[in-house]
């Protein structure tokens, strides 16, 4: 068994930890620094955007202006096909399928690539944004929109964030970044985020289409992805993003593991 840098043969939890946690990835120091500034960016814009909207909420003016005339307009719109449309999504992204389908795939994302560092991400991100939206929604307690127009059963309890949309903006914003980020194709980059917005725009429209949240909780959620999202950029960069000749101490080199 290799020895570390102290003279001692590292413990099981050590190895364990370089061989499938540790992740490495070469970048130029110029491209390092843009993705810490990207994700500053993502924060600031992120924090910026969601006391704007909560200070509007508090005083019940300003952005959630918007609010009643979405409503109004999303009711012109239902018809029997299309709200089985947004109640199929609405299953998808709630809070019994879309835990699941977070389980799999980071379960199958880990067991596949035999790394455990992005499904970690992943799955933090996700607990994450939902203690965030448990503690927001019981401190700022908006009521919903009236019940006798929401469409797929009663819900009593706070509108403000929405939960569906903010687990779909992290599951899907972050999912984009894990995985293309490792890949130089900005074009894929570009493509992966275009179709995570598609995703998020759907999800969004779905809750207030259904009568269950107004247009400021939705642009709420997708202000506390951001920071989530610009989190995650910066924990990622910080952990594994390495510039070519860096020294790199703390872990055990793969030819060290390779000979536990």
């Amino acid at each position: 068994m290799a020895e570390d840098s102290t003279g001692k043969s590292p413990g099981r939890w050590r190895v364990f930890h370089d061989k499938f946690v540790v992740e490495e990835r070469y970048m130029e120091a110029r491209d390092r620094k843009n993705l810490y500034l990207i994700a500053i960016g993502l924060v600031i814009v992120g924090a910026v955007l969601f006391f704007s909207i909560l200070a509007s909420v508090l005083q019940q003016g300003g952005l959630t202006a918007g609010d009643e005339p979405v409503r109004s307009w999303l009711l012109t719109l239902r018809s029997e096909p299309l709200t089985t449309i947004m109640i199929i999504l609405a299953i998808v992204f709630g809070p019994v399928a879309l835990p699941i389908i977070i389980l799999v795939v980071t379960v199958a994302w880990g067991l596949l690539a035999k790394h455990a560092w992005r499904p970690m991400l992943l799955a933090g991100a996700m607990l994450t944004g939902v203690i965030l939206a448990q503690v927001i929604g019981r401190a700022i307690d908006r009521q919903r929109p009236p019940v006798d127009l929401m469409l797929f059963g009663a819900d009593f309890t706070f509108s403000f964030p929405s939960g569906h949309v903010l687990g779909a903006c992290d599951f899907l914003l972050v999912s984009a970044y894990l995985v293309f980020s490792r890949h130089s194709n900005r074009m894929a980059a570009v493509a992966g985020f275009a179709l995570a917005g598609v995703g998020i725009f759907f999800a969004a429209v779905s809750r207030l289409y259904l009568g269950y949240h107004w247009l400021t909780d939705a642009f709420a959620s997708l202000s506390i992805s951001f920071v989530i999202l610009g989190g995650v950029i910066a924990l990622d960069t910080w952990r594994t993003a390495r510039i070519p000749g860096e020294k790199i101490t703390g872990t055990l080199s793969k030819a060290d593991t390779s000979q536990t």
